[in-house]
């Protein structure tokens, strides 16, 4: 994976964020299994609630796949640190839907300054439902309606603002976008 450009780049990224880069690496090699990467997207995010909660998500595009590796601290029994790596290669020709949004500074300034994008992808695995207790538009009516709610993809989103982790790699994120609305694009076309 490290003899190509795009594999160093990828290596570069993953050993820069410093969150355990050669579980991360190993991991990827084993999904890729020895397919070249195309592009690759490296977001690492740290979170605090009772403890600080270290998180790293690689999205790369091998011709044929879109390959995710995730990696969380999960500390073990005896206290010392652990680490969960999942990896889930998904076939280009079943993801579903490629969603971009994409926040702009200055929007009437030749479209805007892009300062942050979210990519959501979705190929079926996952559905999200946000349920909330129905209504009706009588305000003194005291019956129970019910619940209602929406049933969403939900397998992969990713946010990168320029804010946060900086212009390269919302430009890096952009770069990933690009690409895959290409590969995702030719496979439809051959379905």
């Amino acid at each position: 994976m490290r003899h190509t450009k795009e594999g160093q780049a990828l290596a570069a990224e993953v050993e820069r964020a410093g969150y355990y880069p050669e579980l991360v690496l190993d991991t990827l090699a084993l999904a890729a299994a020895g397919e070249e990467i195309v592009i690759s997207l490296v977001q690492a995010e740290t979170t605090f609630a009772e403890a600080v909660h270290r998180h790293l998500t690689v999205l790369a595009l091998t011709a044929s796949r879109l390959i995710i590796v995730h990696v969380d601290d999960a500390p073990r029994e005896d206290g010392r640190p652990g680490a969960l790596a999942t990896s889930e290669a998904v076939a280009i020709s079943r993801i579903r839907s490629v969603a971009l949004t994409r926040g702009v500074s200055d929007p009437a300034d030749d479209g805007g300054r892009l300062t942050e994008m979210t990519i959501a992808i979705s190929w079926g695995s996952v559905r999200r439902i946000d349920l909330e207790p129905a209504s009706c538009a009588d305000p003194d009516c005291q019956a129970d309606h019910g619940m209602s709610g929406v049933s969403m993809p939900d397998d992969i989103a990713l946010r990168v603002s320029a804010g946060v982790e900086g212009d390269a790699a919302l430009a890096r994120a952009e770069a990933f976008a690009r690409i895959l609305s290409q590969i995702t694009s030719r496979a439809a076309l051959r379905a």
